[in-house]
Parts: structure tokens; sequence; C-alpha cells
């Protein structure tokens, strides 16, 4: 037993510490450190979570926990990523209602020394989508929508 705590010890030194979180973003995720009225291109928005099963149009598959929806514009197509700042689910429908969710392109991290949990990333055309968090884990979510690659 006490060898294994101290190899846990070791390893946990020897990570990098971070001195501070969000102050060295890359240009297309410094929108993170800011917040913003509504969702979109390098601008982070914090959203209050609520149930899962009294959100409507929830895509099918959606996991109980906590879920928040918001409708966002894609003026020129790319392979967008949506940013989030814990454990969740992401999924993006297109239109204003109904339909089905987007398959993802990629899955990746944050930065290290962020709060960024993860990124997920979609092939979007211009128009109207809708943005589902779910399985969330906190009260509320801190999301963006990444600029394309």
């Amino acid at each position: 037993m006490l060898l294994a705590a101290l190899l846990l010890f070791q390893a946990a030194s020897a990570a990098p510490q971070c001195a501070a979180t969000d102050t060295a973003l890359p240009a297309e995720l410094s929108g993170w450190s800011a917040s913003a009225g509504g969702l979109g291109v390098n601008k982070a928005v914090t959203l209050q979570a609520g149930d899962a099963a009294r959100l409507s149009g929830v895509p099918a598959g959606t996991k109980p926990g906590g879920a928040v929806m918001i409708g966002f514009r894609i003026d020129k197509a790319g392979r967008y990523g949506i940013a989030l700042d814990q454990r969740g689910w992401i999924d993006v429908v297109p239109g204003t209602t109904g339909g089905d969710a987007l398959k993802s392109m990629a899955h990746g991290h944050g930065p290290h020394c962020s709060t960024i949990r993860k990124i997920v990333r979609f092939d979007l055309q211009p128009g109207l989508y809708r943005l589902y968090l779910t399985r969330l884990d906190k009260p509320a979510a801190k999301t963006m929508l990444v600029a394309p690659e």
C-alpha cells in the first residue's frame, strides 16, 4: 500500500503544474476567457443547465443528467469545434426544429493549463443550428464555437 502511494505521488509530482489557467491559449481559443451574450465563433458563453427530460428536441439516445440547448448561425462552411468546460455529450442538430444530430468528425482535449475539457469538431454548412450539451455534471456549462481548423 505504501509503495502504491509513493508511486502515485511520484507520478503526480512529475506532471507539469500550471501557475495559471487559460492565460496562454492559442488565438483560435482566445475568446474562452471572455463572456459573450450568445454562442459564436471565438465567443464563450456560460449556460445554466436544466434536466434533459424537460428540454425539447433533445437528440435520440441522450442520457439523463444536466442539459442545455442554444442556437447558433454559421456563415461560412468549415470544420468547427465545440469547446466544453466539463465532461458531457455534445450534439449539433441542423435547423431550428426536429432533425437528427450530425456525426462528429474529431474529438480532442483543450490545451494544457486550460479549463477546456474537450473539443468536438463537426463539418458545418452555412445555416442555423442547435447545440445540445447533455450528461453535464455541473449546474452551468461554459461552451464556445471554435473557428475551422
